[in-house]
C-alpha cells in the first residue's frame, strides 16, 4: 500500500492511497479460503469446494468486502500513524466511473482512492494554577426567609365557594367551560372544560380575565379578545377571537395564618423547621448562582488563554444549530433583525463567533479531561438518569427505558456531567478568592439581561 499526502492546509489533510491489485487479490483469496469450510454448494463435499469455483461464485462479493475493509483499515492506519484526532468522519472518494468500478471489482486494477479529513488541532494547555477566580457568596437574611414563607402561604391559601348570586371579583377563582372561535370557526386548543381562572393573575390572554369580573355561577358570556402578536402558537398570534364562557363555580380566597399548624399542613414538624427548610433552599439557590458566575468567569479565562483554530466543520455544524434556533425564535415572536436593532449579516457574524467559542471550549474541556483521566462513571450516569426519571412522576420506567435504548440520549446526558467534573477539577487548581456580596450584587447580571 502506498500513501501520499496531497494536502496539508490548516486542519485539512488529504491523502492519495494506492493498494496494488495483487494485494487485493491475496486478501480475496484468503477470504474465499475462509468461506470454503462454511458454504454448501451442490456437487461438492463440505470444505472441498475449489477456490477457483468459489471465486466464480463469490468473487465479486468477496472483492467488495475486501475493498471496504481495506479502505477502513488504511484510513485507520493513516490516522493512527499521524496521531490525528478527527473532527469529522473522513471523506473517501473512490472511482465513480462504471468501467473503472468494474475493473476494480474484477481485480484488474489497483485500488486508487483519496481520503480527505479534518483534524482537531494540538492543544497546548495553560498552567491552570495561574488562573484567578472569585467565588461570590451572600448571607440569607431573615427578610428573604419571611418572603419565602409568604410566597408559600400565597400558593396554599384556601378557597371557598362564594354565596349563591355573588359575582366574581379580582382575586377570585372561577372554574369555567369555554369554546373559542376565530371568524366563527373553532380552532385547535380553543375548547376546554373545568379550566381554573384566577382573576387578576394575568395568566390568560390579555383581557380574558377582566371580562370575567362580575360573572355569576351558571352565567354564560361571550368574551372578545385578541391573541398577542408574539403568542407562542404562531397560527393564533395577532388574531381576534371569541370565547363563549360559562362559569361553573366561583370561589373567593381565604387567609392563611402562618403558624405551627400551617407548617404541619406542609408536612413539617414546626414553623421553625419550615423556616429552616426555606433557608436551606435559598442557600442552595445562592450557591448555584455563585457557581454559575464563577464557571462563566472560568470559561472566559480559558477562552482567553487558549487561542487556537477550531475545526471549520464543527464550527459550521454548531453555527447551523444556533442559527436555526435564532430564526425559529424570530418567527415565533414575529420579529425581524431590525426589531433587534441589528442586521442579518451582523447577527450571523455574532452567532458564528459564539459557535467558534463553544467549539473551542468543548474541545479544550475534552482535552483537559483526557489528559487528567476525568471520566463520568456508570454510577454517576445512572444517578443522572434516575434524577431525570423523577421529574416525570408515574413515567419513571418509560424514562429509564428510553435512556437504556438510546445511546445518543445517554451521550447528551453524559456531556454536562463531564463538563461539571472538569470545571470542578480546574477550580481546585485555580486560585480562588472568596467575596461576600449582597443578594442584589449576586443576581445583578441575570436581572439586567433577563
Amino acid at each position: 500500500m502506498q500513501v501520499t499526502e496531497t494536502l496539508s492546509e490548516g486542519l485539512k489533510r488529504e491523502y492519495k492511497v494506492v493498494v496494488p491489485a495483487a494485494e487485493l487479490d491475496a486478501k480475496v483469496t484468503a477470504r474465499l479460503d475462509e468461506l470454503k469450510d462454511r458454504v454448501r454448494i451442490n456437487g461438492f463435499r463440505p470444505g472441498k469446494v475449489p477456490v477457483a469455483h468459489l471465486r466464480r461464485v463469490y468473487g465479486r462479493s468477496a472483492m467488495a468486502e475486501v475493498i471496504e475493509a481495506t479502505v477502513r483499515d488504511a484510513n485507520n492506519q493513516i490516522v493512527t500513524d499521524n496521531g490525528f484526532k478527527l473532527a469529522a468522519t473522513p471523506k473517501v472518494t473512490l472511482p465513480s466511473e462504471e468501467a473503472a468500478i468494474e475493473k476494480l471489482i474484477a481485480g484488474a486494477t489497483d485500488l486508487d482512492y483519496t481520503m480527505a479529513l479534518e483534524i482537531v488541532p494540538v492543544i497546548e494547555l495553560a498552567d491552570f494554577k495561574n488562573v484567578k477566580l472569585t467565588r461570590l457568596s451572600t448571607d440569607v437574611t431573615d427578610s428573604e426567609v419571611e418572603e419565602g414563607i409568604a410566597r408559600i402561604a400565597e400558593q396554599n391559601k384556601p378557597y371557598s365557594a362564594k354565596p349563591e348570586g355573588e359575582a366574581a371579583a379580582k382575586d377570585d377563582r372561577v372554574t369555567i367551560s369555554y369554546a373559542g372561535t376565530i371568524d366563527g370557526v373553532a380552532f385547535e386548543g380553543g375548547t376546554g372544560d373545568d379550566a381554573t381562572v384566577l382573576i387578576g393573575s394575568n395568566t390568560f390572554i390579555p383581557g380574558f380575565e377582566d371580562q370575567l369580573t362580575g360573572i355569576k355561577t351558571g352565567e354564560t358570556r361571550t368574551l372578545k379578545v385578541t391573541f398577542p402578536e408574539h403568542y407562542q402558537a404562531a397560527h393564533l398570534a395577532g388574531k381576534a377571537a371569541e370565547f363563549v364562557v360559562t362559569a361553573k363555580t366561583i370561589e373567593s380566597p381565604g387567609s392563611v395564618t402562618i403558624d405551627e399548624e400551617f407548617a404541619k399542613s406542609l408536612g413539617l414538624e414546626s414553623l421553625a423547621k419550615l423556616r429552616e427548610a426555606i433557608k436551606d433552599r435559598i442557600t442552595r439557590d445562592h450557591a448555584n448562582m455563585a457557581r454559575q458566575k464563577m464557571k462563566r468567569a472560568l470559561l472566559d479565562e480559558l477562552d482567553r488563554l487558549h487561542k487556537f483554530e477550531p475545526p471549520p466543520t464543527l464550527v459550521e455544524e454548531e453555527f447551523e444549530r444556533v442559527w436555526k434556533t435564532v430564526l425559529s425564535e424570530l418567527e415565533t415572536e414575529k420579529k425581524t433583525f431590525a426589531d433587534e436593532n441589528t442586521t442579518e449579516e451582523k447577527a450571523k457574524a455574532e452567532y458564528r463567533a459564539i459557535a467558534e467559542r463553544r467549539v473551542r471550549l468543548g474541545l479544550l474541556l475534552a482535552e483537559i479531561g483526557e489528559k487528567n483521566n476525568i471520566t463520568v462513571t456508570e454510577d454517576e450516569l445512572s444517578r443522572a438518569v434516575m434524577d431525570r426519571a423523577r421529574q416525570f412522576a408515574g413515567q419513571e420506567q418509560k424514562v429509564w427505558d428510553y435512556y437504556r435504548q438510546n445511546p445518543q440520549a445517554v451521550a447528551e446526558l453524559r456531556a454536562p456531567l463531564f463538563e461539571e467534573k472538569v470545571v470542578d477539577f480546574l477550580v481546585e487548581l485555580a486560585t480562588v478568592t472568596e467575596s461576600k456580596v449582597s443578594r442584589e450584587e449576586l443576581y445583578k447580571e441575570e436581572a439586567e439581561t433577563a
